[in-house]
């Protein structure tokens, strides 16, 4: 299983991309789509709403469960990966490329600080 190394992990099983200015990429990680099995829904925010890091701000629908999505960071939705409305089995298919789900304008930038690198990420995963 892949973890990339540029990519930032929350103990939730989310990763973050930094990009242009004061935004991150959010999305799922491998661990987390293969633990759910084949992905059949997810539930998104609308753009303009605002997350608030470690609380719930949408869920993923596996034919197995349903599980909630928590935001690695605190900001305002900027973008929202409206392919998933149609497409969900990207999430199983592309979990780092095709399958992100939010793009977040942070509210401060500090706590990506609290995020854990890919190998501190696989630690975490090994002790599972």
């Amino acid at each position: 299983m892949e973890f990339p190394k540029e990519l930032r992990y929350s103990e939730e099983h989310e990763w973050t991309k930094t990009e242009d200015g004061n935004k991150v990429r959010i999305g799922i990680t491998a661990f987390a789509q293969d633990e759910l099995g084949d992905i059949v829904f997810v539930e998104l925010p609308e753009v303009g709403d605002e997350l608030t890091a470690d609380e719930p701000f949408g869920s993923v629908e596996s034919v197995k469960t349903v599980s909630e999505l928590y935001a690695p960071v605190s900001g305002k939705v900027v973008e929202v990966n409206t392919d998933l409305d149609d497409s969900p089995e990207l999430v199983n298919e592309s979990p780092y490329e095709k399958a992100w789900m939010v793009v977040v304008e942070l509210s401060d930038s500090s706590e990506l600080e609290k995020l854990m690198t890919a190998e501190q990420y696989e630690e975490l995963i090994k002790e599972d």
